[in-house]
């Protein structure tokens, strides 16, 4: 009775090793199926080599993201646009002033004045959100505290 037991269970036990050994084998040639290596050492090696190149370009486009966010500074980020009438004989607000301002309030202010002889375009340097040389007329100084 106890040789049948012992028999019962070491067929068992090979059944369940033939099971788990099968599996394995079945993984192992599904992951050599897909490679063109016939060796789990190279297809592991060609892994880590995958994993390298995949790292290092993943730095370069954490770099690159982060010179265009400097870059971006640069770009015109606040625009500010007011419209006035700068002589009372001539009718409307048709002349207005216009503010381009990246984020660190650098840029420049065009006014354009409508006159009954034509226009007149006057453009004037902004540095940390003052006039770097002419004085600044109360309407391009409105237009700047409206494109902050």
């Amino acid at each position: 009775m106890l040789s049948y037991l012992i028999l019962g269970f070491v067929i068992l036990w090979l059944i369940i090793l033939s099971v788990v050994i099968f599996r394995i084998r079945q993984h192992y040639h599904r992951l050599i199926s897909r490679t063109k290596k016939r060796n789990i050492d190279d297809i592991l090696d060609n892994l880590l080599e995958k994993e390298a190149v995949s790292e290092k370009e993943i730095n370069l486009v954490h770099q690159n993201i982060k010179q265009l966010v400097s870059d971006s500074r640069r770009h015109f980020q606040k625009i500010g646009f007011l419209r006035f009438n700068p002589f009372e004989r001539v009718a409307g607000d048709q002349s207005f002033v216009l503010s381009l301002l990246d984020a660190d309030d650098n840029g420049l202010v065009m006014n354009f004045i409508y006159t009954r002889e034509g226009v007149r375009i006057y453009a004037k340097q902004i540095k940390d959100g003052k006039a770097d040389k002419y004085d600044l007329s109360q309407e391009e100084k409105d237009v700047i505290k409206k494109a902050k």
